[in-house]
């Protein structure tokens, strides 16, 4: 019987358990963003407020308005979208954060089968 047992509470235990997150720490600031594509690392900084993004990406600037969801949920549109692909919004859910960063996966609106994750470090508040 405590064969049965130690397994059952050590999942009901562990389902219950969800790491603690303060996202609202991060709907304002300037933060950096970096992802290794194939051999190349990319960088990309951006300032946020609570209503916009400014991004600079490879000398390149973007902007997109920001709605919060909830406070770990956000959805960016861009602004001045170039292509079909940019006028779908995209889709922000922080997963957990840590003192100055947090982990995030995202995804274009509706397409739950191609979420990307990624790090970002707050660098000023």
């Amino acid at each position: 019987m405590k064969f049965f047992l130690a397994p059952i509470l050590l999942l009901i235990c562990s389902s219950c358990y969800s790491p603690q997150r303060k996202c609202e720490q991060f709907h304002t600031g300037s933060f950096e963003f970096k992802t290794i594509i194939g051999d190349q690392l990319l960088e990309s900084t951006f300032v946020r407020d609570e209503n916009f993004e400014i991004e600079t990406f490879e000398g390149k600037i973007d902007s997109a308005s920001i709605r919060w969801v909830n406070p770990c949920e956000c959805i960016l549109t861009k602004l001045n979208p170039t292509s079909n692909q940019d006028k779908r919004p995209l889709s922000v859910k922080i997963l957990t954060t840590n003192k100055n960063e947090y982990t995030f996966e995202y995804s274009i609106v509706g397409d739950k089968n191609n979420k990307q994750k990624g790090t970002v470090v707050k660098i000023k508040k």
